[in-house]
């Protein structure tokens, strides 16, 4: 990206700071910096930094089970004081970032400080090198090398320039974290599908409904009814819901290819579990090509078509096909922690 220029500081050296980056530590204490700005600090406490950098990717680790890699210690730290301070991992970001900040438990405060150990000071390097901790700190408080801020034990201090800047282009500047963090998880996480909207918490989906009334309610009206593939009970109009057959907090979308109706019982029991291939996958493979070649038949501009062009191009269900893409997502899936549907 190309970050909005500037006479007073060195831009080039912000731009290069994201090089060469081992883990995701650097783009969340950068974008913890941008959001303590944001409110108007100039000073601010490394635990609220160290806490903000948690909160940041709390979803990406507890909702997505995208991997940060064997050297991040972020992972760790969330499975730790979510348990600690009794955290859920649909609390919202502002209620995650309060507790931590305000926590007194020793042990939250001591997974909160590891950070410490590197992160403020390595950040700097491209202006002050990679010298000791100790030589980084004291070579942060001279005013004319022009670093974004100075080090003291507990705390930061914004360069006045640097602030300024900052503050005037916080869009941008978070634009720029948030790319560059995308791009480092995807390259640690290369089968895994739509990193970028796995950075952020989920937006509050919309209920499936549409889905339900455009596409399968035509669908079971034209059979009069069809059995769920996990419990066999008859599924009718009216009574039953949508279920993702592969959970959205891994392929975060709401394609028809993936979306079928199922007992409403048994869909709050799978939550995000994974099916087992051998036992589900035939069932659901029929389910989807019945349901799609009747909407093709009675309804062949129904919008929803679209959503298998990804699979099938040619718009003709093949069940190769549909295996080569499902059975490889599952097993991904399954590698990045999500748990088999225990039957």
């Amino acid at each position: 990206m190309q970050l909005p220029f500037s006479l007073e500081i060195p831009i080039s050296k912000l731009a290069s700071v994201f090089r060469n980056t081992s883990a995701t530590y650097k783009f969340y204490w950068f974008w913890g910096i941008l959001e303590s700005i944001e409110e108007g600090k100039s000073t601010i406490n490394k635990k609220e930094i160290f806490a903000r950098m948690l909160s940041l990717s709390w979803y990406t680790v507890n909702y997505f089970h995208i991997s940060f890699g064997k050297q991040d210690l972020i992972q760790q730290a969330i499975f730790n004081v979510k348990d600690l301070e009794n955290l859920s991992i649909d609390d919202k970001q502002s209620v995650i970032l309060n507790r931590l900040i305000k926590s007194k438990n020793p042990e939250t405060i001591k997974l909160l400080l590891h950070f410490d150990n590197n992160v403020p000071h390595k950040f700097l390097s491209p202006w002050l090198g990679s010298g000791s901790r100790a030589k980084v700190y004291e070579q942060s408080l001279d005013n004319n090398i022009n670093a974004p801020y100075q080090l003291h034990k507990e705390h930061i201090v914004i360069n006045n320039k640097w602030f300024n800047y900052f503050k005037n282009n916080l869009g941008i500047l978070k634009s720029f974290s948030f790319w560059n963090l995308a791009l480092f998880l995807q390259s640690r996480n290369p089968n895994v599908p739509d990193i970028p909207n796995k950075i952020h918490r989920p937006i509050i989906r919309g209920s499936l409904n549409k889905h339900k009334q455009k596409f399968w309610d035509i669908v079971l009206n034209e059979l009069g009814y069809i059995n769920c593939i996990y419990t066999n009970e008859k599924l009718v109009v009216g009574d039953y819901i949508i279920e993702h057959f592969l959970p959205h907090q891994f392929v975060a979308h709401d394609l028809m290819w993936n979306l079928i109706p199922a007992d409403s019982q048994f869909n709050s029991k799978k939550s995000d579990k994974l099916p087992p291939f051998e036992k589900y996958f035939d069932d659901f493979y029929y389910l989807q090509k019945e349901g799609f070649e009747i909407i093709k038949k009675i309804s062949p501009k129904n919008k929803f078509l679209q959503d298998y062009l990804t699979i099938f191009p040619e718009m003709s269900f093949d069940k190769s096909k549909f295996v080569e893409h499902i059975q490889p997502m599952l097993t991904i899936a399954h590698n990045n922690g999500f748990q088999y549907l225990k039957t």
